[in-house]
């Protein structure tokens, strides 16, 4: 398209860059105050793409002659970054409702596994389900997301185990990454449990052998796109030598490394990530302090998921050790039958409540850090000039009421825009 405007969100009384100097991530002293412009303007190229941001004074000059497709004003409003959502498992089919319940009458995640629920009723369901069927909730379920202000989310298979139903998930992801206005990162993680009947060094054999060779040619001819590989490194699922065999064979067909590590059980896991040059390790519950600095010197990202310790009840990741360590900590929603929440601000306000982040920490957590757990910090988690106009404006005089406002998101958001494009306004 290129050339004109799309775009001008006017005179906002905060725009949050998150970033000003295109920074691929915050770490350490740079959290402690983001980039904020007072009184400022913006924007947004035809091609979708953040064209110029500054003074709203400024701006008015610079595009006086100028005609928009439309103009927003932001008076006493915040505009932000769209929320990037590093950690989340929605393509399933079947309800585990019953097992909140269960799980409140003092069942454990392992007792339910056990009993065939978790992951195995999933997959049973999953695999049962057809490709339309996945696609319709899935699509419902990423609205939901958009309208709580995630512009960018991360999607995991998982839930098929069998190569048949991960391609299915796969391409049930992919048919949104092309239809649907959300920006989409695609993880294969059939390496999610263990199925049955399988030992998990024959279900390592299985992956290497037949999956990720599939993956391969489906990517070379242009079917299916995917950009990260997962394993659910944990005691009675993968070891680390069959996880390590996994993620090395996943990096070696060009996947970038993005998996679970040292959540129920200390593994090591921090410590292999950080090894083979993975780009984000999730949960992190039970990191070794070796494996902590491990992640810090390789750049690895922290996925930090404040959902899935608050309704597991598990202890928290220990986020205040990572953060003054020096590791570039992510949040996800962990979005999954276990764990039912869309929403990224309500992840942040649990990040900053338990995990005892600032707002700031929590808010980079969620945009530039998330993005680039994703290896998207390039284009994605900032607003600052060339990149996507991914952003939200919400009704507020200052930004921190996205966090500050339990569960008030709904309320606030006014509009989320991806791509250049308004695609909800409340």
């Amino acid at each position: 398209m290129g050339g004109g405007h799309r775009l001008l969100l006017e005179n906002a009384r905060q725009v949050v860059l998150v970033c000003a100097r295109g920074e691929r991530f915050l770490a350490r002293d740079a959290l402690r105050s983001l980039a904020v412009l007072e009184g400022a303007s913006l924007v947004l190229g035809t091609d979708g793409f953040i064209e110029a941001i500054g003074p709203a004074d400024a701006i008015q000059k610079q595009f006086s002659e100028e005609t928009f497709e439309e103009r927003i004003d932001c008076s006493g409003k915040c505009i932000l970054p769209g929320l990037v959502d590093a950690h989340t498992h929605p393509v399933w089919a079947g309800e585990r409702v019953h097992e909140f319940a269960m799980k409140l009458a003092g069942a454990t995640y392992m007792d339910i596994h056990q009993a065939g629920g978790g992951i195995n009723f999933t997959v049973e369901r999953t695999r049962q389900a057809s490709e339309e069927e996945l696609f319709s909730s899935f699509q419902q379920r990423l609205q939901c997301m958009m309208r709580a202000g995630t512009t960018l989310v991360e999607c995991k298979s998982g839930y098929g185990l069998n190569l048949e139903t991960e391609l299915k998930m796969l391409r049930v992801i992919e048919r949104a990454r092309r239809e649907l206005d959300i920006g989409i990162s695609a993880t294969y993680c059939g390496a999610h449990s263990v199925p049955k009947g399988k030992t998990a060094t024959e279900a390592a054999d299985d992956i290497i052998n037949n999956h990720l060779p599939k993956l391969k040619e489906l990517g070379r001819n242009g079917e299916i796109h995917v950009d990260n590989i997962d394993v659910f490194c944990e005691k009675g699922v993968f070891d680390l030598d069959s996880t390590r065999r996994i993620l090395q064979s996943g990096k070696d067909t060009g996947l970038q490394i993005n998996f679970h590590g040292d959540e129920l059980h200390p593994m090591k896991a921090a410590e292999l990530g950080a090894e083979l040059g993975a780009q984000a390790i999730s949960h992190l519950e039970e990191v070794s302090d070796e494996g902590i600095a491990a992640m810090v010197t390789a750049r690895c990202s922290a996925v930090l998921l404040p959902t899935t310790a608050y309704m597991l009840r598990l202890k928290q990741p220990r986020a205040r050790k990572m953060l003054d360590e020096g590791v570039i900590v992510a949040l996800g929603s962990d979005f999954n039958p276990n764990a039912y929440c869309f929403s990224m601000p309500m992840v942040m306000h649990l990040a900053c409540v338990n995990m005892r982040m600032s707002m700031s920490e929590a808010l980079a957590a969620a945009t530039i850090n998330a993005a680039y757990a994703l290896g998207k910090s390039h284009t994605h988690g900032s607003l600052e000039v060339g990149k996507h106009g991914d952003l939200i404006i919400i009704n507020a005089s200052r930004w921190e009421h996205l966090i500050y406002q339990f569960g008030g998101y709904h309320e606030l958001i006014e509009y989320v825009i991806a791509k250049g494009k308004v695609i909800y306004r409340k």
